[in-house]
């Protein structure tokens, strides 16, 4: 949701562990980096429209997905997977162009009437692209449109000013990791709270925190971050 006071949009996001059904705005971007099916990936993509980026597509099968859109210069994806999958509907572009694949199906998705977004195997593999992905899931945040990046295993949020919450099985380690300097930072729902604490960029004193059970709750005045969650899968 969405609140303005004052002429400053304060965000509030909300992200649970198991969706259930989910609206049909609600997409997942299939991207090239590391994936794990856990049963919590599964429950948050399902029902979810998807739309491939190059060699995520072979993601699809391991989430339960099905494809409407694959989009990219396919260089990364071996030919043989290209003539398995030839019955896609597929967007090609050059490999010489002014975005990633992973952008461009980012696009493709919002063009489709995408309001929030899960961004699978957005993090590892290549550092500049896993890198990218999460400055532009950031970007999607800050205008409304929420948006995670998750290998299965890993899971990263863009945090802005207002109000955030995600749930995570309990003894989960959950990191803030500070890009700009943090204002009225307050955090619960862990091991280690905070209330109303100023955090500079590069501190790290909110990395590996441990969730104690139902959601983390985030406050954050002004100032901008990324949160990294490790669910515990033996919860």
């Amino acid at each position: 949701s969405v609140d303005t006071k004052a002429g400053t949009v304060i965000v509030t996001t909300r992200f649970c562990s198991v969706c259930g059904e989910v609206a049909l705005s609600r997409f997942t971007v299939l991207l090239g980096g590391d994936l794990t099916p856990t049963p919590r990936l599964l429950a948050q993509v399902h029902g979810t429209r998807a739309i491939a980026a190059d060699s995520g597509v072979l993601h699809a099968p391991l989430l339960g997905l099905d494809v409407e859109l694959w989009i990219g210069d396919f260089d990364s994806t071996p030919q043989e997977a290209q003539a398995r999958l030839a019955h896609l509907s597929r967007l090609a572009y050059p490999v010489a162009k002014d975005k990633t694949d992973g952008e461009l199906a980012v696009d493709a998705a919002l063009e489709r009437g995408a309001t929030s977004l899960v961004l699978a195997g957005g993090l590892g593999g290549q550092a500049d692209h896993a890198l990218a992905n999460i400055m532009l899931a950031k970007r999607l945040t800050r205008l409304a449109v929420p948006a995670m990046l998750t290998t299965g295993t890993e899971e990263a949020y863009p945090l802005h000013a207002g109000e955030f919450e995600v749930e995570t099985p309990v003894g989960s380690r959950l990191s803030i990791v500070p890009i700009t300097d943090l204002h009225n930072l307050s955090l619960s729902g862990v091991k280690w709270p905070l209330t109303a604490r100023t955090v500079a960029a590069g501190s790290t004193l909110t990395l590996s925190n441990e969730t104690t059970g139902g959601p983390v709750r985030i406050s954050l005045g002004a100032g901008e971050a990324l949160v990294l969650a490790y669910p515990n899968l033996s919860r």
